[in-house]
């Protein structure tokens, strides 16, 4: 299986959320062989859409001559797209913003009515794509955080998607919290097996996954007291 992880911190490798993602994909090795590719979005040269709409109208070619290219060729040969990124005012960092914006040459300027929305026709064939969403927060809880990035997600890809959100996320860069942080990572592998194995993850295990670590007024005692 071909994975791309979308890394939309600017922390790259050392993202708080990442800690998550390489946990989620130590369980697909479990499960069998993985063949991952990363890309850190700050690291590559992507101009922001300019709205001309040219690349839907004429088979998929960007005007933009950048890393981008690269990129779109490597989403449509890979099985599994995983966004990894931290909520930055309760949406994705602008530089993996500015990368999703520029996958619209996979879609044409025709649209059709699915259910009560319109969606744009595709220009590529990417049916066979799963999508995985891994978001941290420094909050305490997921209450009224993560909703407008849930949702982008939600309309972004409607189907074949599996979604993780969790609060507290600075704690596993804190090695002096692994007694906490382990075994929420424990789950992460889990919830990578099988995914690996099924293709999707209980519902239940997801909302394990995106409970609160440590008790909240903990978390923000502990937080606010480094700000002091």
């Amino acid at each position: 299986m071909k994975i791309l992880v979308l890394n939309g911190s600017p922390k790259r490798d050392a993202s708080d959320t990442m800690h998550l993602t390489r946990a989620f994909l130590e369980g697909m090795k479990n499960a069998g062989e993985q063949e991952i590719t990363t890309v850190h979005a700050v690291d590559k040269h992507i101009e922001y859409c300019t709205g001309c709409f040219s690349c839907m109208r004429n088979g998929g070619t960007c005007v933009l001559d950048d890393d981008m290219r690269e990129i779109l060729e490597e989403i449509l040969n890979s099985d599994v797209l995983l966004f990894n990124f931290p909520l930055y005012c309760y949406g994705m960092p602008a530089p993996l913003k500015a990368l999703v914006d520029r996958i619209l040459p996979l879609s044409s300027m025709r649209m059709e009515k699915i259910g009560e929305r319109y969606e744009h026709v595709g220009q590529a064939d990417f049916s066979h794509l799963r999508y995985v969403m891994i978001c941290g927060c420094g909050f305490p809880n997921s209450k009224h955080n993560f909703e407008p990035a849930i949702a982008q997600f939600e309309l972004l890809f409607p189907e074949g998607r599996t979604i993780f959100t969790v609060p507290e996320s600075p704690l596993f860069g804190v090695p002096e919290a692994g007694e906490v942080t382990e075994p929420r990572l424990a789950l992460v592998r889990e919830a990578g097996r099988v995914f690996a194995e099924t293709g999707t993850v209980p519902d239940a295990l997801i909302e394990a996954i995106g409970t609160p670590m440590i008790p909240e007024e903990v978390y923000a005692g502990m937080v606010n007291g480094t700000m002091q």
